[in-house]
């Protein structure tokens, strides 16, 4: 049994919820969400409780239970409130800023990279810190990577774009030539 597949979802004031066969629109404040559902799962309305079911015990229809209930909470969750993550910039002379509603960034290039909003998310830019927010959970998370990609954080001095609260373990380079010994 998928201990997140059982878990009901609790719709908050303000979402609509439409369930088709295979379709649930979450509209709210924020926006609406889509989430395609999987053919062999049910999803049901009761009052403002929403349960996903299974239909079947085979090991792909256990493996989408939990993974279907989670996207339908998300977007449930999306519709009333944003969703955000923090990036940081790490690096001298490296930083970011909105030209518009698009996002430039001077990471130690010989040119400037310049990321494109997608549709219903938004960019924040504070000092060294860069927000992206949206209602789509895996939207905000893929613009996230893909501004994260553009510079990774080095591995020896630890320069470049990394999430809020991300570790780098940094190496430790090349040792220096021990003083003293004939060469």
């Amino acid at each position: 049994m998928s201990r997140i597949g059982i878990k009901p979802i609790q719709v908050p004031d303000g979402v609509t919820v439409d369930i088709t066969d295979h379709l649930v629109v979450a509209r709210g404040p924020k926006g609406e969400n889509r989430v395609d559902i999987p053919v062999r799962i049910g999803v049901t309305q009761d009052g403002n409780i929403i349960t996903v079911t299974r239909r079947g015990e085979n090991g792909t229809v256990k493996a989408l239970h939990g993974m279907a209930r989670s996207l339908v909470a998300n977007a449930v969750a999306g519709a009333a409130e944003d969703f955000s993550k923090s990036l940081e910039i790490q690096g001298v002379g490296f930083r970011a800023k909105l030209i518009g509603e698009n996002l430039e960034l001077t990471v130690g290039f010989s040119h400037l990279v310049v990321i494109k909003k997608r549709p219903g998310t938004t960019f924040q830019v504070k000092g060294n810190k860069i927000t992206v927010t949206g209602p789509s959970k895996a939207i905000v998370g893929q613009m996230a990577a893909d501004i994260r990609a553009v510079r990774p954080p080095d591995a020896y001095k630890g320069k470049g774009l990394r999430y809020v609260g991300e570790v780098v373990r940094l190496k430790a380079g090349k040792a220096a030539k021990a003083a003293g010994g004939a060469a």
